[in-house]
C-alpha cells in the first residue's frame, strides 16, 4: 500500500515535471503582423527605390537627347543657310565672247609644288574659270569666279569652298587673285603672279 501511495504521489510530480520540461513560450509581439509589416516595408522601400532610379535614369537620358537635338538643329540651320547662299548665286555660263587659253601651270608654295595642264577661260564682263588637271580625267582644281563670288573644288582644294570673295580663307587668296591678272592682260603668253609666299607661272 505504501508503494502504491508513493507511486500515486509520484505521478502528479512526473506530470508536473513534464509540464515544466516543456514550457510554453509566449511571443511578446504578433508574428503575423510583423511579417506583414516587413513585407509592406519592403514593398515601400522597393517602390521608392525604383522611382528614384527611374527618375535618375530619365534625367540622365534626357540631357544627352537635348544636347543632340541642339547640335542637330545647329547643323541643319548651317546646311540650310549654306545651301541657300550657294543656290542664290548663279555664275554666267560659257558663251560667245569668252576667251580660252590652254597651257601649263607651275605652282609653288613652301609646302607644295604643282605642275599641271591649265585651261583658263574669262569674259570681258569679269567672269573667270580655271581648270588644272594632271592627265586626262584627273581634275586637281576647278575655280570659277566673278567680281564678288567664287567657288573652288577638286582634289587640290581638299573639301572645297564657295562664298563671297571678301570672306575667302587665307589659303585661297592667291588663287582668287588670278582673275584680275588675266582680265588685266588677256593676251600675254606668259603670266607670272606672286601672292605672299605663293608663286604662279602660266605658259600658253
Amino acid at each position: 500500500m505504501k508503494v502504491f501511495a508513493a507511486c500515486a504521489n509520484f505521478l502528479p510530480c512526473q506530470g508536473a515535471v513534464a509540464q515544466v520540461s516543456k514550457p510554453a513560450v509566449a511571443a511578446d509581439f504578433p508574428i503575423g503582423r510583423v511579417r506583414e509589416s516587413a513585407q509592406l516595408a519592403g514593398l515601400e522601400t522597393r517602390d521608392t527605390a525604383d522611382l528614384e532610379v527611374c527618375a535618375t535614369l530619365a534625367a540622365a537620358s534626357s540631357l544627352p537627347v537635348r544636347s543632340w537635338l541642339k547640335i542637330a538643329a545647329l547643323i541643319l540651320g548651317f546646311c540650310v543657310t549654306s545651301c541657300a547662299t550657294i543656290s542664290r548665286h548663279e555664275f554666267n555660263e560659257l558663251a560667245t565672247g569668252w576667251q580660252t587659253k590652254t597651257g601649263q601651270l607651275m605652282y609653288r608654295s613652301p609646302k607644295r609644288t604643282l605642275i599641271g595642264d591649265a585651261i583658263v577661260r574669262f569674259s570681258k564682263t569679269g567672269n573667270f574659270e580655271l581648270t588644272v588637271s594632271k592627265g586626262p580625267g584627273i581634275t586637281l582644281l576647278f575655280l570659277r569666279q566673278d567680281a564678288a563670288f567664287a567657288e573652288v573644288k577638286g582634289a587640290f582644294a581638299r573639301q572645297g569652298w564657295s562664298g563671297p570673295v571678301a570672306k575667302a580663307p587665307q589659303q585661297l587668296r592667291g588663287w582668287l587673285g588670278l582673275r584680275d591678272q588675266f582680265i588685266r592682260a588677256p593676251n600675254q603668253k606668259v603670266v607670272r603672279y606672286a601672292a605672299g609666299n605663293e608663286t604662279f607661272l602660266f605658259r600658253f
